[in-house]
């Protein structure tokens, strides 16, 4: 079993920064990749960006370059600096992990709301 616990949400003005943290506990020998996925009211839940054990990173197309996910040296906490916000980029964030096992775990999530 593994808890995540997502911060660093907020309201901000399009053009500006946020950045949000995941911290991973329980089981977290387990896991190979963590992450965020955003769900925007009305749409489907998407992938924004990964980052695996080794540290090879993705982004959605839509995030790349402005968007930047990295993790602290224990690998239990991940980070997603978000830069350049959009209105489009209003959803609310959920922390993931996969392990080893095929598990999936999922945060709370946490509302990024991003007004024009």
């Amino acid at each position: 079993q593994v808890q995540l616990v997502e911060s660093g949400g907020g309201l901000v003005q399009a053009g500006e920064s946020l950045k949000l943290s995941c911290a991973a506990s329980g089981s977290i020998f387990s896991i190979n990749t963590m992450g965020w996925y955003r769900q925007a009211p009305g749409k489907q839940r998407e992938l924004v960006a990964g980052i695996t054990r080794s540290g090879r990173t993705n982004y959605a197309d839509s995030v790349n370059g402005r968007f930047t996910i990295s993790r602290d040296n224990a690998k239990t906490t991940v980070y997603l600096q978000m830069n350049s916000l959009k209105p489009e980029d209003t959803a609310v964030y959920y922390c993931y992990s996969e392990h080893v096992v095929g598990l999936k775990y999922w945060g709370q999530g946490t509302q990024v709301t991003v007004s024009s």
